[in-house]
């Protein structure tokens, strides 16, 4: 018999483009599944079972790792050592769930998954899907700017991005172990309207801004044409994002940690400066980087030393919320006025959490 010559038909297309994407979807799950179990699930479990025992905070603040540096780069080498040893696990994850969204997923797919009809609701969506990731905000850049790579609405990638460090379900149950109640009342609330609330404002103000300002709508490459393709198109993907996004993440936190030491020293300026450091605290505290719960430690010292609950509401979002090597990671794939919009932002949250703090300690 002869080969069979008929052309494939519509039907035959869409039949294989269903299979190339449930193989993608696939794994994108197992990664996802399997990366956070090990990465932050399985672990915060067993910190959640050690808080509620002890009631206290195991270990230091992470900006403590400098203060014994005999110079800024020794500080630098230091924190960067601390902080990788904290995130090697959930930045792992993260580089293999976003080559995973950029490589394998149909764009159509995640597209009906995650956008919406208004900015609210591609925000909301965002939040919401940011949850059981429970990752810090330079873990979550690589998914971030993948999922705006593919094309997913500015509003909803955003949520995502700040909804990660700012709504993990984990840190407001150890925020309720180790700290007043007010703290987790207020991250919670003030968490929930920055995600949503941040998000559509900076998709609106880009929407009405003139032209040449605009966050440019990313062109997504082609989705896979056959389950063979998808090993390929995986590893270029992984290799970009290790080649790209890696580098000048660890560059990033080796900078910031080599003035960490000084600049983390928020009580001291509250001592100096008064009312003053608050709003000082809240710029400085965006661009430091901090691993998932790290602001917790930070919170119980300065608190401890006499600051009051005002510098730690501050504290409370701008530390997890952003960081400089946060926003350097999505700059390219944000468009660098959302993603300054963006920080601009998590400041007057952080400022509102320290007045809403302030009136309910």
């Amino acid at each position: 018999m002869g080969a069979d010559l008929t052309p494939p038909t519509e039907t035959d297309d869409a039949r294989r483009r269903v299979v190339v994407g449930l193989v993608g979807l696939a794994v994108l799950a197992l990664l996802l599944v399997g990366g956070l179990a090990w990465a932050k699930w399985l672990p915060y479990l067993d910190k959640t079972t050690v808080l509620s025992d002890t009631g206290a905070w195991d270990g230091g603040a992470i900006f403590d790792s400098t203060a014994d540096a005999a110079s800024p780069w020794a500080a630098g080498w230091d924190f960067a050592v601390a902080y990788f040893q904290a995130v090697w696990r959930a930045l792992l994850v993260a580089v293999l769930v976003a080559a995973a969204v950029d490589a394998l997923l149909p764009r159509a797919w995640l597209l009906a998954a995650l956008g919406r009809r208004t900015r609210v609701g591609q925000s909301l969506v965002g939040g919401a899907v940011s949850t059981p990731s429970m990752m810090c905000t330079c873990c979550a850049a690589p998914v971030a700017a993948s999922l705006r790579q593919r094309g997913t609405p500015i509003a909803g990638c955003i949520a995502y991005w700040i909804g990660n460090p700012v709504l993990n379900p984990a840190v407001l149950v150890f925020l309720l172990l180790v700290l007043p109640w007010q703290y987790a009342a207020v991250r919670l609330v003030v968490g929930v309207v920055l995600v949503v609330g941040a998000a559509a404002l900076v998709a609106r103000v880009l929407e009405h801004a003139p032209r040449a300002s605009r966050t440019v709508d990313p062109a997504p490459a082609e989705d896979a044409e056959s389950v063979g393709q998808l090993p390929g198109r995986y590893l270029r993907s992984l290799v970009r994002f290790t080649v790209v996004l890696v580098p000048e993440y660890v560059v990033a936190v080796f900078a910031v940690g080599l003035v960490s030491g000084p600049l983390s020293n928020f009580d001291g300026l509250q001592q100096q400066l008064g009312v003053a450091a608050v709003l000082l605290a809240a710029v400085v505290a965006t661009a430091l980087v901090v691993p998932t719960g790290g602001e917790i430690p930070v919170i119980a010292a300065v608190t401890a030393a006499g600051a009051g609950a005002g510098l730690g509401g501050v504290l409370l979002i701008a530390l997890p919320a952003l960081s400089l090597p946060s926003m350097l990671m999505v700059g390219r794939s944000f468009g660098w006025r959302a993603t300054g919009a963006t920080g601009a932002l998590v400041v007057a949250a952080s400022l509102v959490a320290g007045g809403a703090l302030a009136v309910l300690s």
